[in-house]
């Protein structure tokens, strides 16, 4: 996982991350790559909480060592946790970016529907 975030990186909103999506289990995989999955993740802060939602696809392939992404769009690539998502990360809670600004750590929680 990247240790740092650069000053001009405008839609990354976390790094070093302890788990990747190689870690996942192979069922939770399954689920992820189903056309039908509807997927939320969760972003806690200290002092905020936010939401994204997308879907799944059958082509995700959930294997890229360091990097998760949630799309808005519909493009695919090993980095690709979700597309169609509802919020990309300027659209994301201040108070959770402010906070991550001040080193607060980020909890990830990810759901599938």
């Amino acid at each position: 996982m990247d240790e740092e975030i650069g000053k001009t990186a405008d839609c990354i909103i976390g790094v070093s991350s302890s788990t990747s999506m190689k870690d996942f289990p192979r069922e939770f995989k399954k689920a992820i790559a189903n056309k039908n999955a509807k997927i939320k993740v969760i972003l806690k802060t200290e002092n905020a909480k936010d939401e994204i939602s997308g879907r799944g696809h059958p082509n995700l392939t959930l294997d890229h060592p360091r990097d998760m992404v949630c799309r808005k769009s519909d493009y695919i690539c090993d980095r690709t946790l979700m597309i169609k998502a509802d919020k990309a990360a300027c659209d994301l809670k201040r108070e959770l970016i402010e906070d991550l600004k001040k080193g607060s750590d980020l909890r990830v929680e990810i759901i599938i529907k």
